[in-house]
């Protein structure tokens, strides 16, 4: 079941110049599908986590574990994912597979103020403030 969401996922990403896993985790990530996300990117992730990309992808993968929590109002365990996904992406430089690492803390970094502050994730997607992450041509 997990492969077939995938590869549904994946199927008009392929012949482009990045893996499809990754571009398929922008994909659902924009449209706040984070566990699929997660999945998608996992898939890509396993078989080299102890790569030079390993940790970029785990941050990525925590990040969108954290809107998991965040879209079931769990702000605990959203802030401790969004300190482990900054943690694994800020070693990366400025650019990193057509994603801008700075903005992607910048919104990591965000999104922590927004819960701490609010002390409360409930209405965390209200008024259009869904997360997104672009990558640069």
């Amino acid at each position: 079941m997990k492969r077939e969401r995938i590869a549904g996922v994946i199927k008009d990403l392929e012949d482009q110049d990045l893996d499809p896993h990754y571009l398929g985790f922008f994909e659902c990530f924009n449209k706040q599908l984070f566990y699929e996300a997660h999945e998608v990117l996992e898939a890509l992730w396993l078989p080299q986590r102890r790569g030079p990309d390993g940790a970029f992808y785990k941050g990525l993968i925590q990040l969108a574990g954290a809107f998991v929590h965040v879209q079931k109002g769990r702000a605990n365990p959203a802030l401790a994912l969004l300190k482990l996904a900054k943690a694994n992406l800020q070693s990366y430089p400025g650019l990193h597979h057509q994603l801008d690492i700075t903005a992607a803390l910048a919104l990591i970094e965000n999104w922590r103020e927004r819960i701490e502050v609010s002390h409360c994730v409930d209405k965390a997607f209200e008024n259009g403030q869904q997360p997104q992450l672009h990558l640069n041509a």
